[in-house]
């Protein structure tokens, strides 16, 4: 008796599976993009939608007043250029220091190399301010490097005083920023076909050439999409700058910071990190792009 309640219990399960997969097949798909679209707007488009709407409600004045009065200000501009200058150097830099460490890694063979490339993509993982605060403790006013400096020469205090102007910044950001153009890179690498290098050695071709002539070109679209990327978080950095104590750099991140929390005037800090935020997404789309022709 028992077994003929199971049977008929098993033999109604398997009749209802079908009715429930073609109802689930009759929903329309755009039903499957409910949740997912409704978690987002509740987590990121709902919150920017009110940055958005604070930057266009000012206390006096029509809607966009106060982007004139903020785009027409110099610290304003001075903070877009600041930014733009040092997100270039910086990207410009890790392009460089990228490509000759991956290039020594990829193909100068020396103990270790693996663990090195390993390290890399460890490295991605570190705050900013990690990096920062590492370079304070060497460079710092009373870091190691003045400290060795006034016990050599009695001196009453080092010269190395550069971590809190822009160059200090620049340097934290090229030394952050590097292993994201460093991967994209060691990633073309392995794929170069070592007999095209063997070739281009036997023919007579030094390695500056094999470089110029062989690997450069492979490599243009993992430097592209490494170097957008880079570009994109140096426009958005904000922890290295205030970790240096570089008071005189100030950058879109750190002016909408100065705004909302230093002169409460939020308004003002909404239409900075509208600008930002623009300037980003823009600067995304493009690495976006270059990543689909590299083939990221």
């Amino acid at each position: 008796m028992a077994d003929t309640s199971t049977g008929r219990a098993a033999r109604a399960v398997r009749a209802a599976r079908p009715v429930r997969t073609a109802a689930a097949r009759a929903l329309p798909r755009w039903v499957w993009a409910v949740p997912p679209v409704a978690v987002l707007g509740l987590v990121f488009l709902y919150p920017l939608g009110l940055v958005v709407q604070q930057s266009l409600t000012p206390e006096t004045g029509g809607p966009f007043s106060t982007y004139g009065r903020v785009l027409g200000s110099p610290a304003f501009r001075e903070a877009l250029g600041t930014t733009v200058t040092l997100a270039v150097g910086a990207t410009a830099g890790c392009l460089v220091l990228g490509f000759t460490l991956a290039l020594v890694i990829a193909f100068v063979p020396f103990p270790g190399g693996r663990a090195v490339a390993r390290f890399v993509d460890v490295f991605l993982s570190f705050p900013s301010f990690l990096i920062t605060l590492a370079l304070l403790f060497v460079y710092g006013t009373v870091g190691m490097a003045n400290g060795m400096w006034t016990g050599l020469t009695g001196a009453a205090e080092g010269p190395f005083r550069f971590l809190t102007t822009p160059w200090g910044v620049l340097l934290a950001e090229i030394t952050y920023f590097t292993p994201f153009v460093m991967r994209p890179l060691l990633a073309a690498f392995s794929q170069i076909d070592t007999a095209q290098l063997e070739v281009a050695s036997s023919l007579g071709a030094r390695p500056a050439r094999v470089v110029r002539r062989v690997i450069l070109p492979e490599s243009l679209p993992a430097l592209a999409a490494g170097g957008s990327l880079v570009l994109v978080m140096c426009l958005n950095e904000f922890g290295i700058v205030l970790f240096t104590g570089a008071k005189g750099v100030t950058t879109l991140p750190m002016l909408v910071y100065g705004k909302a929390i230093l002169e409460s005037d939020y308004t003002a800090a909404c239409v900075v990190a509208v600008v930002n935020i623009a300037i980003s997404v823009g600067l995304y789309g493009l690495y976006r792009v270059v990543s689909k022709r590299a083939g990221a």
